[in-house]
């Protein structure tokens, strides 16, 4: 029996020519991600592995995104640990606040994962360099920290199932809305320790911009990781970037899948998730007058330049319903300099909004964004749990960046056409 995309990469890495779903291997790692919350506590665990040194000093990477520029004395501290030990071990990747951006959009900037790489990150969102064909996956920081330590990490090999795509996304809809779609379709546990495997003739239609953010979702399925095929798209990406060289991989013909789902993107609508899961999708003709109190652009799911770029097509010209208050948060500082040069930020600030340094924070319910009791967000993060975004009976609505935009403008949910009509 052939192999999946994902069996392929691990078998490589833990040096053996096949594998199967469900057995147990011990995989080289390309890179060991963390951040400033996570990352504390595996270096606390680290400290009692008696190594003077992590295992390559130019495949540990750690991003202050989180709490920083730091919010507090607590996250001042934690911050302070990683630079600290990021020094003392001499470690090449250390972003810190001027430097950093939301680590799931600065990891593929800086180049720093390639296709074929295998890449564990103490933070969940890690399954987002799927879209550069690489297997990544989140982690705990137990785990982070023995990768660190000798740069291997257990793995039981996930089963498959592959989303053959078809047709093209029509005007202001995005790999966001295809996500929820998904999410929608299978449930929160649809993919559980399963790798979603994209295929088919619509992945060409995808930019890079929307198999991140696809990618980037696939935990809120369940699924141990998203990955898509290498294409041109992707290898261009990669030499724009500067990457290593790529490892390409590519699912047998005879791979097996626990099911094959069809999805055809021409039939995808601006998708809304409401309160308090991902599964809960809606399209416009099953939304109705929902007024907000807060918007967020931003995140390691929808803050690249491409999302500020829809997000300033609508708002231009426009000003931001009165009671709304709009944050947007470019995921990387050279984002945020793309942006500035391109004139978008001028577009959001004229519009009443707020232009944020990059940072994750809204989306935890950090800081930069929190919301009180009663009130209500549209934001294009990825999680809307109970209290995800600050008190817990707020509310948090999942959605692109057109329909965060359009939203912005009315005050209520809506759609992007009746803003642009």
């Amino acid at each position: 029996m052939g192999m999946t995309m994902t069996q392929k990469i691990l078998a490589a890495h833990a040096g053996l020519d096949s594998v199967c779903a469900g057995q147990l291997i011990l995989a080289k790692l390309d890179r060991v991600l963390g951040n400033d919350i996570t990352s504390p506590v595996a270096i606390k665990e680290f400290s009692k592995l008696n190594k003077d040194s992590v295992f390559d000093k130019d495949k540990v990477t750690m991003v202050m995104d989180h709490f920083a520029p730091n919010k507090d004395i607590k996250a001042a501290e934690q911050c302070k640990m990683c630079r600290d030990f990021c020094g003392e071990k001499q470690v090449t990747h250390f972003y810190d606040a001027g430097k950093m951006g939301i680590e799931h959009a600065l990891l593929p900037e800086k180049g720093l994962v390639t296709a074929g790489d295998v890449v564990i990150g103490a933070d969940s969102h890690t399954c987002t360099y799927g879209a550069l064909g690489a297997f990544s996956t989140g982690v705990g920081s137990t785990d982070m920290a023995c990768g660190m330590a000798v740069g291997k990490a257990w793995f039981k090999v996930p089963s498959a199932i592959r989303f053959n795509l078809t047709g093209k996304l029509n005007k202001y809809v995005s790999g966001k809305d295809v996500i929820l779609h998904i999410i929608g379709k299978i449930g929160v546990d649809g993919a559980l320790y399963r790798s979603m495997e994209f295929s088919g003739e619509g992945v060409s239609e995808l930019s890079m911009s929307d198999r991140l953010c696809i990618s980037n979702m696939a935990i809120e399925a369940g699924a141990k990781n998203g990955i898509f095929p290498v294409d041109d798209i992707t290898l261009a990406y990669l030499r724009e970037h500067g990457a290593a060289e790529p490892a390409v991989y590519a699912a047998d013909a005879d791979a097996e899948y626990d099911e094959v789902i069809e999805i055809d993107l021409s039939a995808v609508k601006p998708t809304v998730s409401f309160p308090h899961l991902p599964e809960n999708a809606k399209t416009f003709d099953e939304i109705g007058d929902i007024k907000i109190d807060q918007v967020v652009i931003g995140s390691c799911t929808n803050g690249r330049l491409e999302d500020l770029q829809i997000a300033a097509e609508i708002l231009k010209g426009k000003k931001c319903a009165d009671g709304v208050r709009v944050i947007v948060i470019p995921a990387t500082q050279q984002i945020y300099l793309d942006a500035m040069e391109q004139g978008l930020l001028k577009i959001f600030i004229e519009s009443g909004a707020v232009v944020s340094t990059p940072t994750c924070g809204p989306c935890l319910g950090g800081y930069m964004g929190i919301l009180a009791k009663g009130e209500r967000a549209i934001a294009t993060t990825n999680r809307n749990f109970v209290g995800r975004m600050g008190h817990p009976e707020s509310e948090v609505y999942l959605a692109s960046p057109a329909v965060a935009a359009a939203s912005a403008v009315t005050g209520r949910i809506s759609s992007p056409e009746e803003v642009m009509a």
